[in-house]
């Protein structure tokens, strides 16, 4: 067999970057081998912590968990395309238009903005951080691909956020007179709407939308692969961690078995 695994998720610890909300996700160790001769830790956080998938229900009310996406995009064919980002940059509908490979209808899309690579506990990677918004969700939307990865902080542009003065927010409010210093505008008047990202991938286009993908992603950018990401079992769910992988056969010797 010439399949070759490549990894896209980031690692899930004590510790970890988080994105700047509460709480933090928490590690016990319950019972050790020198003690119990057994190892047992009870894990304690929201769901959205670490490479991990949104459900529509997450922000929009009576939309479908992340028990109702349907198998059928959750792996697939697709594409890791390249789109670098630096502070602040937004993932547009012409990024998306000219990438490369192409991307085509039904394609599951790893975005590798190099923000993967800035992955830490800090204002670098979550607050200053690259993202989407409206039109290039709706891109992605009116494309009908299946599913959508994203190597930076969120499936949403931060100045989309309640970092700023959006929904719960300001979080961190000294983004809001940084963002005027250094463009000359307001946010608001950039990203009007909270969220925009989300709501249009998701709620309306039914489009599983993950964060913080990471790993091996620049070993794959460029590539046709297939993909797979798998989240919970669990009705009612507002999102939850997963394992990301991409896979490819240079020699193309691999095959399904057809079931008989």
């Amino acid at each position: 067999m010439s399949l070759q695994i490549y990894n896209l998720s980031q690692p899930f610890h004590h510790h970890m970057p988080e994105w700047p909300s509460t709480p933090s996700v928490n590690v016990t160790v319950n019972k050790f081998h020198a003690k119990d001769g057994v190892y047992q830790v009870q894990w304690d956080g929201i769901m959205h912590r670490g490479t991990h998938m949104d459900a529509p229900l997450h922000v929009t009310e009576n939309t479908p968990s992340i028990n109702d996406y349907p198998l059928w995009r959750l792996c697939g064919t697709g594409v890791a395309v390249s789109i670098p980002k630096g502070k602040w940059g937004v993932i547009t509908a012409e990024d998306l238009e000219s990438a490369r490979p192409e991307i085509q209808e039904g394609d599951i899309v790893m975005i590798n903005t190099g923000f993967h690579h800035k992955w830490g506990d800090s204002d670098e990677y979550f607050a200053y951080g690259c993202g989407i918004y409206r039109d290039g969700a709706q891109w992605l939307v009116d494309k009908k691909v299946k599913l959508v990865g994203y190597g930076c902080q969120a499936n949403d542009h931060p100045i989309a956020t309640k970092l700023v003065d959006h929904g719960l927010g300001p979080s961190q409010p000294h983004l809001i007179e940084e963002y005027k210093k250094e463009t000359g505008r307001d946010p608001k008047d950039d990203f009007p709407d909270w969220e925009a990202g989300h709501k249009t991938l998701m709620v309306k286009g039914g489009i599983p939308g993950i964060e913080n993908i990471g790993g091996d992603l620049d070993e794959v950018t460029g590539k046709r692969c297939f993909f797979t990401a798998f989240p919970w079992r669990w009705p009612g769910g507002d999102g939850c961690g997963v394992r990301v992988l991409a896979v490819i056969d240079p020699d193309q010797s691999f095959r399904f078995e057809n079931g008989q």
